[in-house]
C-alpha cells in the first residue's frame, strides 16, 4: 500500500487473497509522494473488473490492495488529512483505471499510453477508492462536470470512458448493438442516441428488467443475446465477459461491420465458421483508456446530457455491492459512498 502519514488512520475495504471477501480494516492514511494528490473520497464506482480481481481472473500481484478505480474525491490542499486542510478541499477530481504510465516507451510517445507495458492501474497495482482517502498521480486526475453529484459522476470514470473508447472504434456505425446492458451500456446508449445512432440492446435471455431499462433509454429494440436483431448491425460492443457472445455478435453484423470487446477479461471465445467473419467483418478489443478519452468524454457527458442511474452502498457494504453486481440485482451502476 501507499506510504502512510503516520498515526492517523482511515477505514478501507481491502482485498487480501482470491477466494476471500473484502475485509473492513483501519489502515494508515496514505501520504502523497511528489506528483501525487491526496483525495478525500466522495464516491467510488463498482466495476465488473473489481469482480475479476476478487475472483483472480485478473491478478493482483502484490496484495493486500484497496480496490476501486472510479474515484471521485476532493483534493486536500495541504496534502494531509485532518485539520483545516481537510475541510477546505473543494477542487473535485476523478481518478480512472489507468493510474500511471512511464511516458518514455514507444506507446506513450505515440499517443497510445493505454498500451504502456509499465502502466500501473488503480485498484490493482495502486490502492483505489474503496476507502475514506486515496492518493493518485496528478496527471491522471481529471476535472469533473460541475453539474454531476459525486455519486452520479463516478460511473463515468470507467463505464463511461471505456464505453466511449469502444464507441470510437465503431466508426460511423449507425446501427449499434450493445451486448450486456449494465453500467457501461446504459451510459453509452444515451450518447449513441444523442449522436442519432440506432441502439439495439442484448441482455441475458428473459431479463425483462434490463430490456425495459434499455428501451427507456432509447433503444429501438431489446432482446436476448442469442436473438437476431430485426436488421443487421453496423457494429456491436460486447461488455459482458462472455466469449460465446463473439460468434453471436458476428452473426448479427452486416458486411464490413465490427465487433468490439470492451472488457479486460473474457471467457474463451469458441470456434466459429469463417463465413461469420468473411465480407470484411472485424473483431477487436479495447485496452484501458487514454487521457484524451477522459477529457473528451467528460466534456461531452453534460452536453448529451448523460444521466447515470446509480445504486449507492456504504463503504462497509462494498462486498454486498460486488455480489449484487455479480447476480445482476440492479440496473445501472453501483457506487460506494464512504
Amino acid at each position: 500500500m501507499a506510504q502512510a502519514t503516520g498515526t492517523a488512520t482511515m477505514r478501507a475495504m481491502v482485498f487480501e487473497q482470491v477466494g476471500q471477501p473484502l475485509r473492513a480494516v483501519e489502515v494508515p492514511i496514505p501520504r502523497p509522494a511528489p506528483g501525487q494528490l491526496l483525495l478525500r473520497v466522495q464516491a467510488c464506482g463498482v466495476c465488473r473488473t473489481d469482480l475479476h480481481l476478487l475472483d483472480g481472473e485478473v491478478e493482483i500481484a502484490a496484495p493486500p490492495r484497496i480496490l476501486g478505480h472510479q474515484i471521485v474525491g476532493t483534493v486536500l490542499p495541504s496534502g494531509r488529512a485532518g485539520g483545516d486542510g481537510d475541510s477546505q478541499g473543494d477542487r473535485r477530481v476523478g481518478v480512472p483505471w489507468l493510474g500511471w504510465t512511464c511516458g518514455e516507451c514507444v506507446y506513450c510517445r505515440s499517443g497510445r499510453e493505454n498500451l504502456c507495458p509499465n502502466a500501473r492501474f488503480t485498484g490493482r497495482d495502486l490502492d483505489g477508492g474503496m476507502a475514506e482517502y486515496a492518493v493518485a498521480d496528478a496527471r491522471y486526475c481529471f476535472a469533473l462536470p460541475e453539474s454531476y453529484p459525486s455519486e452520479q459522476a463516478a460511473p463515468l470514470l470507467c463505464a463511461g470512458l471505456i464505453g466511449y473508447r469502444a464507441l470510437r472504434m465503431c466508426g460511423p456505425a449507425r446501427r449499434l448493438g450493445l451486448y450486456g446492458f449494465g453500467a457501461a451500456a446504459h451510459i453509452l446508449a444515451q450518447l449513441a442516441r444523442w449522436q442519432e445512432r440506432l441502439v439495439f440492446a442484448f441482455t441475458r435471455s428473459g431479463d425483462e428488467a434490463a430490456q425495459g431499462f434499455a428501451r427507456e433509454l432509447g433503444a429501438v429494440w431489446a432482446g436476448g443475446s442469442e436473438d437476431l436483431p430485426p436488421e443487421p448491425l453496423d457494429a456491436a460492443i460486447i461488455f459482458a465477459p462472455v466469449g460465446s457472445l463473439v460468434p453471436l455478435a458476428l452473426r448479427a453484423l452486416a458486411p464490413g461491420g465490427t465487433v468490439v470487446c470492451g472488457g479486460i477479461h473474457m471467457s474463451d471465445i469458441p470456434s466459429f465458421p469463417y463465413s461469420s467473419l468473411w465480407e470484411e467483418r472485424a473483431v477487436r478489443s479495447v485496452a484501458n483508456l487514454t487521457r484524451r478519452d477522459a477529457e473528451e468524454m467528460l466534456a461531452l457527458a453534460p452536453q448529451v446530457p448523460v444521466r447515470t442511474r446509480v445504486h449507492t452502498y456504504a463503504l462497509q457494504d462494498a462486498g454486498m455491492a460486488l455480489e449484487d453486481l455479480r447476480a445482476g440485482r440492479f440496473t445501472g451502476a453501483a457506487v460506494i459512498v464512504p
